[in-house]
């Protein structure tokens, strides 16, 4: 699970940062409003963090971008501002849920978890024609038959898998799997493509990974095993 908090107290949000990653998940961090909305656009977070009183843009405005854009992904606020007008607002801008500060640990994860479960992100597998991923082994199963894959091999199959039909951008698999700061280029997302397909053959799945010119890469589906 990829977050991305938006906080620009920078002390905070490096601290939050660590918190979750020692729970497992994937975490990037912006500090201030217009970087955040440029990152949350990217559409690669399973959930968004969002401060309120931020430079650039504070998180109510950022939060209606988002959804304006037909952005779904789960946005949690955490913010001082406790006035039940200040709560309001966040939720009509979009938010999920309103987390006031200072707040316990435990209860942000819990909140995190609540949001993750709401959205049916917290899954064991994902499926996609005759073809599943085992998200706890990182296994590609089809019928009886399964292949095991790397950890980038994994992540390049499960960005494609939440896209479906929906193209997927060299770019944003970049991000999605290497990271703002990576010096990958497209090529690696070209040979675990590569990587990818093979396996899927391999097992028999009626899964092809499709490429469209200057747009990405997208699943689509054949006969049956």
């Amino acid at each position: 699970m990829k977050i991305l908090i938006v906080e620009d107290e920078k002390l905070l949000a490096d601290s939050l940062a660590t918190l979750l990653r020692r729970k497992g998940f994937e975490v990037e961090t912006a500090y201030d409003g217009r970087t955040g909305e440029e990152y949350a656009l990217l559409g690669i977070y399973d959930l968004l963090i969002l401060d309120v009183m931020m430079p650039g843009m504070d998180g109510y405005t950022l939060a209606r971008q988002v959804r304006e854009r037909r952005c779904s992904t789960p946005i949690l606020m955490l913010t001082a501002r406790s006035a039940l007008e200040d709560r309001i607002q966040g939720l009509n801008a979009g938010a999920d849920y309103y987390l006031t500060k200072p707040f316990d640990s435990r209860e942000l994860l819990a909140c995190i978890n609540a949001l993750l479960r709401r959205q049916g992100s917290q899954v064991d597998e994902m499926t996609f024609g005759n073809t599943a991923l085992d998200l706890a082994s990182g296994t590609l199963l089809c019928a009886d038959k399964s292949v095991r894959l790397s950890a980038k091999e994994f992540d390049v199959m499960r960005s494609l898998m939440q896209s479906k039909e929906n193209n997927l951008s060299k770019e944003a698999i970049l991000v999605r799997v290497w990271g703002f700061d990576s010096n990958a280029t497209e090529n690696y997302v070209e040979v675990y493509i590569g990587f990818l397909r093979k396996k899927l053959a391999s097992i028999g799945s009626n899964v092809r990974i499709e490429a469209v010119r200057r747009l990405g890469y997208h699943l689509e589906e054949d006969g049956p095993c």
